[in-house]
Order: structure tokens, then C-alpha cells, then sequence
């Protein structure tokens, strides 16, 4: 069944289960250097310092001390990015997934410079995974997708939408903190454009 899957789509899970190895042998110092980092630490000298190639490095960084994390997030990409993967062909697909990370990435910066606090690190591949999300729920908005807790089932259109809405408003009142909300709105938002760009460049 993994054979199947669209070659860069296995590429991408490939490439986090084995950073996630990496992290678990070499420890703390992968999220130190690749890692999302704040792009002022403010009075915390001892921060790392932002990197520009932290915009794309913290997509295949996960929590090491929650298995679910990437679990998910692999689950998702194995579920929709193969299907996305086809329907825009590998170099678009590419260009995509790293549009929607990278728009994830700034707006979770934006949020943490406006917030202010103890520096933290962002990583995991969900704003990459969101924008898959959002364009599956475009592109097929008629196909039944299965929620898991509760598995009720509801066309793709309306699960991508209460998602989105969802995930605005655990930001919003900082519910669940330490899950990067606007970064995946960030990742939706950024794939939302880009997909707009193209169709208008197609007419």
C-alpha cells in the first residue's frame, strides 16, 4: 500500500520519519538548529537566533515526547497528499506543499511577535498539511470525509470549513496552548492564494 503512494508524497513521509530518528539520536540539538525559533527573542539572550532556513527546517521537526504528533500528521499526508500530488503533477505539488509551510511559518512568527513571551520553538509538518486539507476540500468538495472522534461522516467542503473555523477559534482564545493554530491558518491561507494564482494564470 506504501508502494502506491505518489512519489514525492513518499518522499515526504520518508524524509519526517527519518529526521524524527534523527531527533530521538541526536536530542535537543536538531530543534535548536532547525527548529522555528522567534525572530526577536527579546530579553532571552540565551534564545537561538532565527534562521531563514528555519521557514522550511521545522516541517519535518516533530515533539519527540508525543508519538501522535507525527503520527497524524504522516497519516493525513499518506490520506490526501498522493490524490493532490496527481491532480497538480510533482513539481507543482512541491511548490505547493513548500508555499503552504512557509506561509504557515510566517504567520505563526507574526503571532509569536505580537504575542511576546517566553521564546519557544514551532515545529511539525501541519501548515503543509493543512494546505493539502484545504486544496482536497477545492478541488473534491463532494467527497465524504470521516471524522474520527466522532466518525460521523460530512462532504469535504463543510469538514475543511469547521476545521479552519475550529482552528480560529481555539487561536483565538488560546485554547490548547502549545499547538500553533494560526500556523495552520497560516498554511491554509498561503495554499488558498497560490491556488487562486494558478487558476487565474490557467483562464
Amino acid at each position: 500500500m506504501f508502494k502506491q503512494l505518489a512519489p514525492v508524497t513518499r518522499t515526504l513521509i520518508i524524509a519526517n520519519v527519518l529526521v524524527y530518528v534523527l531527533q530521538n539520536v541526536l536530542g535537543s540539538q536538531m530543534v535548536l538548529n532547525f527548529a522555528l525559533w522567534p525572530l526577536d527573542p527579546g530579553l532571552f539572550a540565551d534564545a537561538p537566533a532565527f534562521q531563514v532556513w528555519q521557514l522550511v527546517s521545522y516541517a519535518f521537526l516533530h515533539d519527540t515526547s508525543n508519538l501522535a504528533h507525527i503520527f497524524f500528521n504522516m497519516f493525513a499526508l499518506y490520506m490526501f497528499g498522493s490524490e493532490i500530488e496527481r491532480l497538480l503533477g510533482p513539481r507543482r505539488y512541491i511548490v505547493y506543499y513548500v508555499v503552504c509551510v512557509v506561509g504557515a511559518a510566517v504567520a505563526q512568527l507574526l503571532v509569536m511577535h505580537w504575542r511576546g513571551g517566553d521564546p519557544y520553538p514551532t515545529v511539525g509538518a501541519s501548515g503543509g498539511v493543512f494546505g493539502l486539507l484545504l486544496a482536497f476540500g477545492m478541488a473534491y468538495p463532494h467527497r465524504r470525509l470521516m471524522l474520527l472522534f466522532p466518525p460521523i461522516p460530512m462532504p469535504a467542503w463543510l469538514f475543511v470549513t469547521l476545521y479552519g473555523v475550529l482552528e480560529l477559534v481555539l487561536g483565538v482564545t488560546g485554547t490548547q496552548q502549545g499547538v500553533a493554530h494560526f500556523a495552520h491558518l497560516g498554511g491554509m491561507a498561503a495554499g488558498f492564494v497560490l491556488l487562486q494564482i494558478w487558476r487565474r494564470r490557467r483562464r
